[in-house]
């Protein structure tokens, strides 16, 4: 179930990636401004990762259970809420994009360049929600080949689109950094159609028609009972990344533009990480609807044995090739210097990052929503932000990335520890249940 999902998300993360090289050979201002992007709109990308999170879990139990007629209700439901409650939260932003930026310390050269990006990229949220959570039904029944498929179609279109509509290649006038939010919004608006289309019609998993009010309030609130709380723990990411962003722009553009390239390579990095957090819950969560614990058991342990050390190779390719890798992203020394330093210090901790949000899917697909929003305010907010504050505070930028590797070490621990527990008492509550039977 993980291959096919690795080749779609690598697809996937191309859209920030392809976005940042080619917004780079337009300047350090223009780079700084959509590293500066990067929070808010992760935000965004939170909740729907969140009600992905929670449609996948309770459509993979209802699989599970062979109750296929509440799973295509449920799905349907889903993809209806996901395009209310995202349309809403993009109205919000696009409303306040200059106080948001402003406080999160966007100088006043980079707020309209911001503007620009934004202004579009708002607009295409719903678009970027409805493929999301459409491909969350599909890796709920076991298929995980047609999302990745999805995704490598819209990074392709992305990645053609970007240098076209950002430099005016073919007679279509520069549009700057706007073109790379037009190129986004274009892709995604392809795979809404596409998912749409492969639900309802080629196989059968959502209804074709609108839902009676009661149908949509009971397949709304399964899904809102997990993704909220899973919706939750992702946005609390973008909200730390925002006040580590605010932290980095003390030390001027160059900073800014070093972090935001390196929290999009961190995407690519920990790719296998990423994909393995979409196929596991599905697996967890059809044994846990068919009452295999002990399956849960076995995978959980597998994935983290594997995570850990493929993430320790990819730091030492990392660590390696740094330099070169930052003068593709940057001309200016400055820039570059600094990229370097993000990239031989924060992926020693990918590995342990691998853990805790292998853990936080694996919660959700158990459906244990508040211990994995709690898993996350502790990561967040006890240990990264603090540590990495502290961190900057002594030692500067290479003390802010030591507190990062230093906070995903002492989370993993205590989520390991955490679910191994959880885990252990179900699969008590299990036995005690087979035993009366």
């Amino acid at each position: 179930m993980t291959i096919p999902m690795i080749i779609g998300m690598v697809m996937l993360m191309t859209f920030s990636i392809v976005d940042t090289f080619f917004v780079s050979l337009i300047g350090t201002n223009e780079l700084a401004a959509i590293s500066f992007t990067f929070p808010v709109t992760f935000t965004v990308i939170s909740l729907n990762i969140g009600l992905g999170i929670g449609t996948s879990a309770v459509i993979g139990k209802y699989l599970g259970s062979g109750e296929g007629d509440k799973a295509k209700t449920l799905a349907t439901g889903s993809i209806i809420l996901v395009a209310l409650l995202v349309g809403l939260l993009c109205a919000v932003g696009y409303f306040t994009i200059e106080p948001v930026f402003s406080l999160m310390g966007a100088s006043d050269t980079l707020i309209p360049l911001i503007y620009d990006y934004m202004s579009v990229w708002y607009v295409s949220g719903v678009f970027l929600a409805i493929p999301m959570v459409g491909n969350a039904v599909l890796r709920a029944a076991g298929d995980t080949k047609l999302p990745s498929i999805i995704m490598a179609v819209g990074g392709a279109i992305n990645a053609i689109l970007d240098p076209i509509l950002i430099f005016g290649w073919l007679g279509i006038p520069a549009m700057g950094i706007k073109g790379a939010a037009i190129a986004t919004c274009i892709a995604w608006a392809v795979c809404v159609v596409w998912i749409l289309w492969l639900l309802a019609v080629r196989r059968g998993l959502m209804e074709a028609r609108m839902l009676t009010w009661p149908e949509f309030k009971s397949a709304a609130t399964g899904v809102l009972t997990i993704g909220l709380p899973a919706a939750g723990a992702n946005m609390l990411t973008p909200v730390a990344a925002g006040i580590l962003t605010a932290i980095v722009a003390s030390y001027g553009a160059e900073a800014v533009a070093a972090w935001g390239v390196g929290s999009r390579l961190e995407s690519m990095a920990c790719i296998i990480v990423l994909a393995l957090s979409m196929s596991l819950p599905p697996f967890i969560s059809q044994n846990f609807g068919a009452k295999q614990t002990q399956r849960i058991f076995s995978s959980y342990k597998m994935a983290i044995r594997f995570v850990m050390v493929w993430q320790l190779v990819v730091f030492g390719v990392l660590f390696v090739s740094a330099p070169y890798i930052a003068q593709i992203f940057a001309d200016e020394q400055n820039v570059s210097q600094i990229i370097t330093l993000f990239l031989v210090i924060v992926p020693l901790g990918y590995g342990l990052q691998g853990v805790i949000i292998l853990t936080n899917s694996s919660f959700n697909a158990m459906h244990l929503p508040m211990a994995a929003l709690w898993l996350s305010i502790f990561r967040l907010f006890v240990c990264y932000v603090p540590l990495a504050a502290l961190g900057s505070y002594f030692y500067g930028l290479q003390g802010l990335f030591w507190g990062c590797v230093l906070a995903n070490s002492i989370a993993a621990a205590a989520s390991y520890f955490w679910f191994n527990r959880a885990l252990k008492k179900q699969m008590t509550i299990s036995l005690k249940a087979s035993e009366i039977n």
